[in-house]
């Protein structure tokens, strides 16, 4: 997820960081960053809350 990962570097934040402020497991974004993941609404819900930006905004590839 290509769009995942702009937004999170642009904004400065490590996997880490963003694992603990989304409440997901950190080895989910790597995945996730990697396209080798398929999350749940649910998870990239907390993950656009957590970097305060729109779901569409990550489906955005």
């Amino acid at each position: 997820m290509k769009t995942l990962k702009f937004i999170r570097e642009q904004q400065g934040l490590s996997l880490r960081t963003l694992a603990v402020l989304a409440g997901v497991h950190y080895t989910s974004l790597v995945r996730l960053e990697a396209g080798r993941y398929d999350p749940r609404v649910s998870t990239l819900r907390k993950i656009a809350e957590a970097l305060g930006v729109d779901l569409q905004d990550l489906l955005k590839d």
